[in-house]
């Protein structure tokens, strides 16, 4: 059986303690004996584990579903747990993603992000004739309008890749419209006016400017400007 060649990794990571730094500043760390299809995440560990245990950042499930682990790497929101060194390389940089408040290192307060999540109404918002019990059923049709936003793991990829998010926290952002997005064309649901109120609203879709880094940052594939584009037509649409 042919051994496979280890790699020898040089990772950067932008750290910042808010108690002890008065700015963020570059830490470098060499990760030996790491795999081609071994992950970022898995580097991380090594140089947590073994070097420095104060280096701090979320994870859970590790597996690209639970969304917990989002930062940039090479510049770019992604999941650590997807990204393989065969496609980082040997030279990493990590840091926070951006437009977030920095709580330590690689962690950032999400707090703003899920208010602006709560705001659209997240939720199936059932007629005043509908009992509460039983099937609520759809056609195949009816579900693919909003499958594709159904896929959303609420990382935050897509909103801190936003330039508009960056400079205007007030903005809604691509994660809450998708998630509106997912209710808006489900024939269930019955709270589309009110969403459409948030979502038409200056801090609502029309701040988009439609550079598609949410789209690219997407680490589910969901066509994010797109269901923008959807949403702020559905506006246009219901006010004719």
């Amino acid at each position: 059986m042919a051994k496979i060649a280890t790699l020898t990794v040089n990772l950067r990571v932008k750290r910042y303690n808010p108690e002890i730094d008065r700015k963020p500043h570059w830490q470098h760390f060499v990760i030996e004996g790491m795999e081609p299809t071994d992950r970022v995440l898995d580097v991380l560990h090594q140089a947590k584990w073994f070097q420095d245990g104060t280096l701090t950042f979320r994870r859970s499930c590790a597996h690209g579903v639970c969304g917990s682990d989002a930062m940039v790497v090479n510049g770019e929101n992604a999941l650590a747990c997807q990204v393989l060194l065969a496609q980082a390389g040997n030279d990493i940089s990590v840091e926070a993603i951006r437009g977030l408040t920095v709580i330590k290192d690689l962690v950032v307060d999400m707090a703003p992000f899920f208010a602006q999540y709560r705001s659209v109404l997240p939720w199936l918002v059932a007629g005043p004739d509908d009992p509460g019990y039983g099937e609520r059923r759809q056609s195949p049709e009816e579900r693919e309008r909003f499958d594709d936003t159904t896929k959303c793991i609420l990382c935050a990829a897509c909103t801190t890749s936003c330039p508009v998010f960056w400079t205007n926290g007030s903005y809604v952002g691509p994660a809450a419209i998708v998630q509106a997005h997912r209710f808006l064309f489900d024939s269930r649901d019955e709270g589309g006016a009110d969403r459409l109120d948030v979502l038409g609203d200056r801090t609502g879709v029309w701040r988009c400017r439609t550079a598609f880094n949410c789209t690219n940052a997407c680490p589910r594939g969901i066509k994010v400007t797109s269901a923008i584009q959807q949403v702020k037509r559905k506006i246009l649409s219901d006010q004719v």
